[in-house]
């Protein structure tokens, strides 16, 4: 099995790039669900804080590679010759990932801030309603984590920076190359 990661900052694009991979028939693994589904369990609001907090909290209690490791078994799960895990935040679940998958590929997408603040508004996630001050509040939060040693740790970037269809034949060009490959 071939695993893709996709890092990225918050609007950077990382949903964008599972959207595209479903579309291609490529299964995914959303990382954030595993918070999404803790919080939900403890009967707490899902929002930026309590999402983040919960975050923190596993990192605390069970290390930096705590979401990765919650992960594996439903990436072992699925019967495909290639999986793509969205939104690894941190080098630790990096060095997980390509301690578990032989030729993990990890995939960076980077986006301006301008950009990424204007996204948050349009996706109606209940955990995106983020003031200028708040989304610079969750970047350094997610670097805290080791999200820029993984970003700079990235096999591929790429930078959404233009219009969502250039964007969109970026991802759908590296991840064809990647499926078409045959190294693991």
């Amino acid at each position: 099995m071939k695993v893709i990661g996709v890092v990225g900052l918050p609007a950077s694009g990382k949903g964008e790039v599972s959207r595209i991979a479903r579309s291609m028939g490529i299964p995914v693994v959303v990382m954030g669900d595993v918070i999404r589904e803790a919080v939900i369990r403890a009967g707490l609001p899902v929002s930026d804080n309590n999402l983040g907090e919960t975050a923190g909290k596993l990192r605390r209690e069970r290390g930096m590679a705590a979401v990765a490791e919650l992960c594996i078994p439903e990436i072992e799960r699925i019967a495909a010759p290639l999986v793509l895990v969205d939104g690894i935040r941190g080098d630790a679940e990096v060095d997980l990932f390509r301690s578990r998958f032989t030729g993990f590929i990890l995939i960076g997408v980077d986006a301006p801030f301008e950009s990424r603040l204007g996204r948050l508004s349009s996706r109606g996630r209940e955990d995106d309603r983020l003031s200028r001050e708040e989304l610079r509040e969750r970047d350094r939060r997610e670097i805290s984590w080791g999200l820029g040693r993984a970003l700079a740790r990235a096999d591929f970037l790429i930078l959404n920076d233009r219009t969502m269809e250039s964007f969109e034949d970026q991802v759908r060009q590296l991840l064809e190359e990647i499926r078409e490959d045959p190294c693991p």
